[in-house]
């Protein structure tokens, strides 16, 4: 198991973030879950998750602005930061690459593809 091993997931369509909590959950890992990139910022700085699973479109402050944040921030710039989005345009993933996220994948998310990344960027 994947013992003490926390992700965020920032996410506010509820569907999604209950499929995303789900499968993190059965595979191992504790969930924090926040519905906008403001609470994101907020739980990333309490709680400093080994991972953050992030949107991209959230209500009070957009998944780009909420990765620049936390990457600028000194408590939370090492949290790795994988953007979940529909947007798969280049000048899109230009963007997010910009304001510093780790990885990136497109919805609808293809469940190995994420468990794989995750994996990838929490090391046993």
């Amino acid at each position: 198991m994947n013992n003490n091993k926390v992700i965020l997931i920032v996410e506010d369509e509820q569907k999604n973030l209950k499929l995303l909590r789900d499968l993190l959950q059965v595979s191992g890992y504790a969930t924090l879950e926040a519905t906008n990139g403001q609470k994101g910022i907020e739980l990333a700085r309490d709680e400093m998750p080994d991972l953050i699973l992030m949107d991209i479109q959230l209500p009070i402050l957009d998944g780009i602005k909420a990765i620049e944040i936390l990457k600028i921030d000194k408590t939370t710039q090492n949290i790795p930061i994988i953007v979940l989005s529909a947007f798969a345009m280049d000048k899109d993933k230009d963007r997010i690459a910009k304001a510093g996220s780790d990885g990136y994948l497109t919805k609808p998310i293809d469940i190995r593809e994420l468990l794989q990344i995750v994996k990838k960027y929490i090391s046993e």
